[in-house]
């Protein structure tokens, strides 16, 4: 499968999961309320946190999925290490469960800030999110094989159907049967049972038979368990930095503005569901490419992969920093909400840029084997950042969290990726920032500067702020690929052999 193609597709399912989020989340507010949805909002920090539990084992899967392509891995070993995961999975996602059932209660009065919602509706919620959020955490191990295995086609028609089905389904229940977060909960744990059957079905399908049955191998863990161990520091310490402030602010602010701050949140993700198919679709060839000693290969893909990431995450981001209540207000057509919101917004797009420019190199780190770098950095940035969230934020609030999150993720790009440089694909740092980086984002940021001239009165109506977002953020989209030479190369031979085919 070309790497081209699953870019591809994951940018489809990417899109849908991103179009979904972003038009539904006006309409849970609407019929749920702010505290409700932010324990919806909640649901997807946990499980976010459940990648900590993960121990390194589904990047591990995927790596290894990869290197038996590639056939540096017999088809036994592959078969007995995902059953030998699987024992790990179930087990750690039922203890999960139980833990959280069994805690909700005490969450719901001791630590969160409900205003509104009685407490036994907020602990049965958090007891139904405990069970959804232990089988998405399996979903996991699954997907990473998967991908690893390059069907990120398949993979992302069958996530664009569950997705489909997860968001309006819940959309439909909340509408037409009971407007409740329970009801909810109950319908997300109905499809995450139906996508963990189809996924974990399909993973096994895609592998050819072992000489025996597979089984629970201790050998086949103790394989993986030193690249396992790095992704799980460098998973730990990436959680502390991007979900820490979610849990202090889950327990510092009344559930109403952490539900504010969770909407802008929400938005600013969206650059990496732009920037993450990029980085997802070049992971395993990385791998397949430091396994086959491709040195100038391995260059070409993470110099591509760095620039395609850039032209397409750049402009969004700078959309989002220099417009943040023109394109809240068009996309909830609140205009309070969005003046509460507008300051975190711009703050966590600077920040959620520069982690998204840093994802490939992070990568490279990845598929050679080396985590270490990014270990340390990160352990640096999370002994500076925790402290700080826990003496500021009692002070300043939300603001103070996105600025923090924006100062050391452009810290990260500062640093680390000349430290990585000096070991992998030595002498190219200076390419990467002012040609991988620099150059597009000038283009982005020359369109912006005139936009920000040009731009509509506070007053202006919601579907005018709509249409402004629109313009400025295509034509720097454009202006960013044009100053892009890879992407710019790769775009003028797609078009050039079109019009000749046709």
């Amino acid at each position: 499968m070309s790497v081209k193609r699953n870019i591809a597709a994951n940018y489809v399912g990417s899109v849908v999961a991103s179009l979904l989020s972003l038009l539904l989340v006006p309409i849970y507010i609407r019929y749920l309320g702010l505290e409700a949805y932010a324990l919806v909002a909640l649901f997807a920090v946990i499980q976010a946190w459940m990648g900590l539990l993960d121990l390194g084992m589904a990047p591990s899967l995927g790596r290894e999925m990869a290197r038996f392509t590639a056939g540096a891995m017999p088809i036994q070993a592959i078969r007995d290490l995902l059953r030998s995961l699987e024992f790990l999975y179930f087990g750690i996602a039922a203890t999960v469960a139980v833990v959280l059932t069994l805690f909700a209660g005490g969450i719901a009065r001791h630590w969160l800030n409900a205003e509104n919602l009685p407490v036994e509706t907020v602990a049965g919620a958090l007891s139904m999110l405990g069970i959804v959020v232990a089988m998405r955490f399996c979903e996991g191990l699954y997907r990473s094989g998967i991908m690893g295995l390059q069907q990120q086609v398949w993979l992302n028609g069958a996530g664009v159907a569950l997705n489909l089905l997860r968001s309006l389904g819940a959309l439909a229940v909340i509408v037409l049967v009971a407007p409740t977060v329970q009801a909810f909960f109950i319908w997300q744990g109905l499809v995450s049972l139906l996508s963990l059957i189809v996924l974990g079905t399909k993973l096994r399908a895609l592998l050819p038979q072992p000489p025996r049955p597979p089984r629970f191998s201790k050998a086949a863990l103790i394989a993986v368990y030193r690249f396992a161990g790095g992704v799980f520091g460098t998973a730990l310490l990436a959680l502390l930095m991007g979900q820490g402030d979610k849990i202090l602010l889950s327990r510092l602010l009344t559930l109403p503005e952490f539900g504010t701050y969770m909407l802008a949140s929400t938005i600013s993700g969206g650059l990496w569901l732009v920037g993450g198919p990029v980085v997802l679709a070049v992971s395993p060839a990385l791998v397949r490419r430091f396994e086959a000693g491709d040195d100038a290969g391995v260059s070409a893909a993470y110099h591509q992969a760095s620039q395609l990431v850039a032209v397409v995450a750049g402009p969004a981001a700078m959309l989002m920093a220099l417009f943040p209540y023109g394109l809240l207000f068009a996309w909830s057509g609140d205009a309070a909400l969005a003046g509460r919101a507008a300051p975190i917004l711009g703050l966590l797009a600077i920040g959620t840029l520069m982690n998204a420019l840093y994802q490939v190199p992070h990568y490279l780190q990845m598929a050679s084997g080396w985590t270490g770098m990014t270990l340390r950095l990160m352990l640096a940035a999370v002994t500076i950042m925790i402290p700080a969230l826990l003496w500021l934020v009692p002070q300043y609030g939300a603001i103070a969290a996105a600025a923090i999150w924006a100062t050391v993720n452009v810290l990260f790009v500062l640093v680390g990726v000349p430290l990585q440089h000096r070991r992998l694909l030595r002498g190219e740092a200076a390419r990467w920032y002012l040609v991988d980086v620099l150059r597009p984002l000038l283009g982005a940021g020359l369109v912006m500067a005139g936009a920000w001239a040009l731009q509509p009165a506070v007053t202006t109506g919601r579907l005018g702020w709509l249409g402004f977002c629109m313009a400025a953020g295509l034509a720097a989209l454009v202006a960013s690929a044009l100053l892009a030479d890879v992407v710019r190369r790769r775009v003028w031979a797609f078009m050039t052999a079109r019009l000749a085919a046709g």
